[in-house]
C-alpha cells in the first residue's frame, strides 16, 4: 500500500521542478541574444543524426592512431546504444510534449525544425554525452573537449526552443550512464 504523504511530497517536488524548468526556458527565450542565435541554430542542426560525433570519430580515428580508432569505436558504440534506448524505450514512456515556443516567445531567428518525438529526454544531449563518455574512456583529454561540446549541443536545444532545460539534463545523464556502461562493456569492465 502506498503512503499518501510520500505521494504528496513527490507530486509537490515534481510540480516545483516543472515550474523551475519552464521558468528557465522562458528566461532563455526572453533574453535577446542576436549574435548567439544563428550559432546555436547551426550547432543544433549540425548535431542532428549525431553528425558531430561521426565527424569527431573520423578525426580521432585518422589522427590518434590505435587509441584514436579504439576511442572512436567506443564513442560510436555508446551513441548507438544510447540512441536506441532513449528513442525506443524512454521517449515513448515519457510522452512529454515539446515546448510551445511561439507562445513562450522564442525568437524566429533561433528556431530550428521542431521534432515530432517526445521532448523528454533530449536525444541530442544523450547522444553527444554518450559519445564523449565513450571517447573519454580511452582518450581522457579528447573526451573532456567533447564533453564541453556536448554541453553546447544540449544548450543549443533549449536556445532554439525545442527542449526544456530538464529534458537536456536528463538526456545528459542518460548519455553519461548508458555511454559509460557501453564503453565499460567493450573494455571488459563492469
Amino acid at each position: 500500500m502506498s503512503d499518501p504523504h510520500s505521494k504528496a511530497v513527490t507530486d509537490g517536488w515534481l510540480a516545483d521542478a516543472g515550474a523551475v524548468d519552464r521558468a528557465v526556458y522562458a528566461a532563455i527565450a526572453a533574453t535577446p541574444t542576436p549574435t548567439l542565435d544563428k550559432a546555436m541554430a547551426r550547432l543544433s542542426q549540425a548535431a542532428n543524426y549525431s553528425r558531430l560525433s561521426l565527424a569527431a570519430a573520423a578525426i580521432l580515428a585518422s589522427t590518434r592512431g590505435a587509441d584514436g580508432r579504439r576511442a572512436a569505436g567506443r564513442g560510436l558504440a555508446a551513441v548507438a546504444v544510447t540512441a536506441t534506448v532513449v528513442n525506443v524505450a524512454i521517449k515513448p514512456l515519457s510522452r512529454r510534449r515539446r515546448p510551445d515556443r511561439v507562445a513562450l516567445g522564442v525568437p524566429a531567428a533561433r528556431q530550428v525544425p521542431m521534432p515530432r518525438s517526445a521532448s523528454l529526454p533530449s536525444g541530442h544531449a544523450a547522444a553527444a554525452f554518450a559519445f564523449a563518455t565513450g571517447v573519454a574512456r580511452v582518450l581522457p583529454w579528447d573526451g573532456a573537449a567533447l564533453q564541453a561540446l556536448a554541453v553546447l549541443v544540449g544548450y543549443s536545444r533549449v536556445h532554439t526552443g525545442v527542449h526544456y532545460p530538464g529534458d537536456v539534463v536528463l538526456g545528459a545523464v542518460a548519455g553519461i550512464v548508458l555511454g559509460g556502461a557501453t564503453a565499460n562493456k567493450l573494455s571488459g569492465t563492469a
